[in-house]
């Protein structure tokens, strides 16, 4: 019976075989065509995957899958192969892009308190610059260039004149001359200006002030490399005005000039303070812990604070320049030494410039936890196999427990475009106390 069954079989497979049509040359070619265009694309979508919405400068398969997609689409656009084929491409082509939000107006709350606090603080400096012009009186050279020339006028007759330079460009012009650092300005033809860089506090005091401008006013600012300066002739000296350690050229005879004052128009105006932090001041500094404080969304850190919260947090320090709260939000044991400190000054201001010219909010996904030291009373295993006394003598000889938390942040631009892929943030408790952000220089 079997036997019987299966030579039925046989023959009813036979026949098939006979009456099959083999594909036809085109329809080969085509089945063919077909599978390298989904070869292609499973290779792009698995691109466009790994990116998790960052939109990247260089895809490997994009112009392959497209391509091979698109000249399917014009010969064989009926066929319904095809056009799961081109959906599939059209959906991955899009998520290439990169990920697209919704701006909302609040994202980008944080530049115009900046540009309000900008026009305070300006106000107070062109006050300021007003009244060590009008302190300087006559005694002010009203023709800049060309300088005096040192053979027919002699020091002491310029000695204490004040002189405006527009054009003070550091470190672009900054040398090392036989007597002290200075900055060049002018020319042979028309002569120079040397200004004293190291003959005191002045210009130090004056150019802190300017960078804790930039830290904690504005970061549209950034390095400075052309100055206005009000200063004081207050010596001679043959020099070469060269930063290079060759001193190729002449020496050039330059009036030093000693710094009163520093502007950058529109911005600020700084000066020496004796007595003020790193020995100088700006106008309207006194003014500026005080208008922030009524733009700040948080202030304070709950001490039950959760890892995303606390993420949330952190951003909204950064970005609303409040670094006393961005200290708050770091790991202690982060800023224990004065390098320490430094660095965190130092990440500050890389993540003050990202959000001046890069991204203006993050997104963050929901934390990952894990115990790297200690006892885990969540572990599965632990909990299924080891009785009471043997948790507890595990427990004891592990110390207190430290967790992490993994949080990941999506950087949005002003256009509401994710920037890059996500990043991965690392948060900390040890024992039961607050969660703090341990990789804090991670940008968003």
């Amino acid at each position: 019976m079997k036997t019987k069954t299966a030579l039925m079989f046989m023959a009813v497979a036979l026949a098939a075989s006979v009456l099959a049509v083999p594909p036809s040359a085109e329809e080969q070619a085509f089945q063919r065509r077909l599978k390298m265009a989904e070869f292609h694309l499973k290779n792009f979508e698995r691109e466009v995957k790994l990116a998790r919405g960052g939109d990247k400068q260089v895809w490997h398969e994009k112009d392959s899958a497209m391509q091979a997609v698109q000249e399917l689409h014009v010969t064989y656009g009926e066929d319904p192969r095809v056009q799961e084929l081109f959906l599939r491409a059209r959906k991955a082509l899009m998520a290439s892009k990169g990920h697209i939000e919704e701006v909302q107006t609040a994202w980008t709350q944080y530049k115009r308190n900046e540009e309000k606090l900008r026009k305070i603080v300006w106000a107070e400096g062109e006050k300021a610059w007003k009244e060590f012009l009008a302190e300087a009186g006559t005694n002010v050279i009203e023709r800049v260039f060309p300088a005096p020339d040192p053979q027919k006028i002699s020091f002491q007759k310029l000695e204490g004149t004040y002189v405006v330079l527009d054009d003070v460009r550091y470190p672009m012009n900054q040398f090392y001359g036989g007597n002290g650092e200075y900055i060049h300005c002018g020319k042979p033809s028309e002569g120079y200006y040397y200004v004293h860089l190291s003959g005191g506090r002045q210009w130090l005091g004056a150019y802190e002030a300017v960078k804790r401008y930039r830290r904690n006013v504005d970061s549209g600012l950034q390095d400075v490399q052309k100055w206005t300066l009000l200063g004081q002739i207050t010596g001679l000296t043959l020099d070469f005005p060269d930063a290079s350690a060759d001193k190729i050229g002449n020496m050039y005879w330059g009036w030093v000039v000693t710094p009163v004052a520093l502007m950058v128009p529109d911005h600020v105006v700084s000066f020496y303070k004796d007595g003020a932090p790193s020995s100088g001041a700006y106008a309207g500094e006194e003014k500026v812990d005080a208008v922030k404080e009524s733009f700040y969304t948080v202030k304070t850190i709950p001490q039950n604070v959760q890892p995303k919260q606390l993420m949330e947090i952190f951003f909204a320090a950064i970005r609303e320049k409040n670094f006393k709260l961005y200290q708050q939000c770091i790991d202690p044991k982060r800023q224990e030494t004065p390098l320490a400190e430094d660095q965190l000054r130092y990440h500050w201001d890389l993540h003050q410039e990202r959000f001046h010219g890069e991204y203006v909010t993050a997104l963050f996904g929901e934390p990952k936890f894990k115990v790297v030291k200690g006892f885990d009373k969540n572990n599965n295993y632990d909990s299924y196999f080891l009785d009471d006394d043997q948790k507890k003598i595990v427990e004891k000889g592990n110390g207190p427990v430290v967790r992490e938390a993994y949080v990941e942040s999506r950087a949005i631009d002003e256009n509401g475009k994710q920037l890059g892929s996500p990043q991965r943030h690392t948060l900390i408790q040890r024992a039961d106390g607050r969660w703090y952000v341990s990789t804090y220089e991670i940008r968003f």
